[in-house]
C-alpha cells in the first residue's frame, strides 16, 4: 500500500484536509501538485501553496505549487498540463477545494450561492474532466472527491439549501463519472468524515474552539484517503466512503490518536446517514435533524 512515484493533483491543498492528504502521500515518496489560490499569508487561514510545498518536500515527496483558481477554466488547464509535464503524468485527482456558507434561503445572497456552486460542483467537474485524459494513461488511476453520501433527507437541506446543493453536486460527479469511466479503469469515489474535522472552516465558521475540541484531526481523512487511493482502481469505484469505516476495514480499532484532546463525545459531521452511526460505536453529538 504505497503511493511511491505516483502523481497527485490536489485542489485546495494548501491547508487542512487537502494538505494532510498531500503529506501522507509524500511520506510514501509521491509527487504532489498543490493547486490553490493562496500565495500570500492570510490572517485567518494558515498556509500557502509555497509553505505546503515545503512541507511536502520535507515529508519525502516532490512538490509543485501552482497558483490556480479552479473557477477559471484556462488556469485549471494550465495547472493540469504543468503537473503532467513536470512529473510525466497524473495518477490521482483529489477534489478537495470547497466553499461553505450555512445560511438559509433568504440569507444566502447570490454572490455566495454562485461561489459555492462554482467551486464545489463546477470546480469538481472541471478539474476531473481536465485530469481524465492523463488518468486514462495511468496504471492505477483514481479520482477522489471530498463529498458526502447522497442521503436525500430534508434535514440536510432545510437550513442551508444552497450549500447542500453545491456539496451534493460533487457527490453526483462521483455517481455519474464512476459509471462513465469504469470502462477506462478510472476509480471515482467520495470520502467524507464521520465526525467534524479540525480545520480553518470549523474554527472560523462552525463554532470555533468549542467545536474544534470535539473534532478529529485531518490525519484521519488523510489515512482513509491513502487506503482508498492504494486500492486497485477497477475494483474500487462508485463508493461513498466514510473515513472511520474505511480505516476499520483496514484493521484500525483505536481512533483516540485522531482526537487526543477530546474529553467527551465528538461532534458528528453533516450529511452522514443514520445507518452509518449505527454501524460504529463512536460516541457523537448530533445537533441536526
Amino acid at each position: 500500500m504505497s503511493l511511491k512515484g505516483r502523481t497527485l493533483f490536489i485542489s485546495g491543498g494548501s491547508r487542512g484536509i487537502g494538505l494532510a492528504i498531500a503529506l501522507r502521500a509524500a511520506r510514501d515518496g509521491a509527487n504532489v501538485a498543490v493547486a490553490a489560490k493562496t500565495a500570500e499569508p492570510h490572517p485567518k487561514l494558515p498556509g500557502t501553496i509555497y509553505t505546503a510545498a515545503e512541507e511536502i518536500e520535507a515529508a519525502g515527496g516532490r512538490a509543485l505549487p501552482i497558483l490556480c483558481d479552479i473557477r477559471e477554466e484556462e488556469q485549471v488547464a494550465e495547472a493540469v498540463a504543468r503537473t503532467a509535464e513536470t512529473f510525466g503524468g497524473i495518477d490521482i485527482c483529489v477534489n478537495n477545494a470547497s466553499a461553505i456558507s450555512l445560511t438559509d434561503t433568504l440569507s444566502t445572497d447570490m454572490k455566495r450561492y454562485d461561489l459555492m456552486h462554482q467551486i464545489n460542483t463546477r470546480g469538481t467537474f472541471l478539474v476531473s474532466k481536465t485530469c481524465v485524459p492523463h488518468l486514462k494513461k495511468a496504471e492505477n488511476p483514481h479520482i477522489l472527491n471530498l463529498a458526502p453520501p447522497l442521503d436525500m433527507s430534508a434535514k440536510w437541506f432545510k437550513g442551508h439549501v444552497a450549500y447542500t446543493m453545491a456539496k451534493y453536486g460533487m457527490s453526483m460527479c462521483t455517481l455519474g463519472m464512476s459509471a462513465e469511466f469504469a470502462k477506462d479503469g478510472i476509480a471515482v469515489n467520495s470520502l467524507w468524515p464521520l465526525t467534524a474535522i479540525d480545520t480553518a472552516a470549523v474554527r472560523n465558521l462552525l463554532g470555533g474552539a468549542t467545536v474544534a475540541a470535539m473534532s478529529r484531526s485531518p490525519a484521519i481523512m488523510a489515512d482513509a484517503a491513502h487506503a482508498v487511493l492504494s486500492k486497485p482502481a477497477r475494483e474500487t469505484t462508485g463508493n461513498f466512503f466514510i473515513d472511520e469505516e474505511v480505516l476499520r476495514a483496514e484493521g484500525v480499532s483505536d481512533f483516540s490518536a485522531y482526537a487526543p484532546g477530546a474529553t467527551g463525545p465528538l461532534a458528528a459531521d453533516f450529511f452522514v446517514p443514520d445507518a452509518v452511526f449505527e454501524r460504529t460505536d463512536t460516541e457523537v453529538v448530533r445537533s441536526f435533524g
